[in-house]
């Protein structure tokens, strides 16, 4: 009877501490706000990193889109990277860079990078802290959620979809029009 109250009372307190970590994350990732900072590891088409790229450094020469996604080799995720891709030229052109971010190690990255002719930068967040920090953890399904951050050069949000549509033209086109207005 002991062990089932204490056991009882860890998963309360567990469940309390996860719903005011994403209320937080959630109150405090708004379109102004300064991104959270953080440093991952990465691979390219080309190579895997060998230093982690840091948000607060990469992030003074322009803007960069942070797209959080489930996971590599999905059917989803590769129609999301893909419209990347196939628009990078114009992104690029912007002065746009983008940053996909998983669940999976740099080494699928690089794999998949490869396969699909990515243009960018994948980065690895295994233990999803970035992805919690941006409120981008789906804890029900152990994996990161479709979302995309644009953090402008300032270091601040400057455009958020939480709720990002891989298969919806209109979410990316949203995303592009929000990309041009950047100063």
């Amino acid at each position: 009877m002991m062990i089932r109250t204490i056991v009882a009372a860890i998963l309360i307190l567990l469940t309390e501490t996860v719903m005011t970590t994403s209320t937080h994350a959630s109150d405090a990732l708004t379109v102004g706000a300064k991104a959270p900072d953080f440093s991952l590891p990465y691979a390219t088409k080309d190579s895997i990193g060998k230093e982690p790229l840091t948000l607060s450094k990469e992030v003074t020469k322009g803007p960069i889109v942070l797209a959080f996604y489930p996971a590599d080799w999905s059917g989803g995720c590769t129609i999301e990277v893909c419209t990347f891709r196939d628009n990078f030229t114009q992104l690029d052109s912007l002065g746009i860079r983008v940053w996909g971010i998983s669940g999976d190690y740099k080494y699928s990255h690089h794999e998949w990078a490869k396969h699909h002719n990515l243009p960018f930068e994948l980065l690895a967040d295994h233990d999803h802290a970035v992805a919690k920090a941006y409120d981008s953890y789906g804890a029900e399904d152990l994996m990161n959620k479709r979302t995309i951050y644009v953090i402008g050069s300032d270091g601040r949000i400057a455009y958020v979809n939480a709720q990002y549509k891989a298969r919806e033209p209109k979410d990316f086109e949203d995303l592009k029009a929000a990309l041009a207005n950047l100063k």
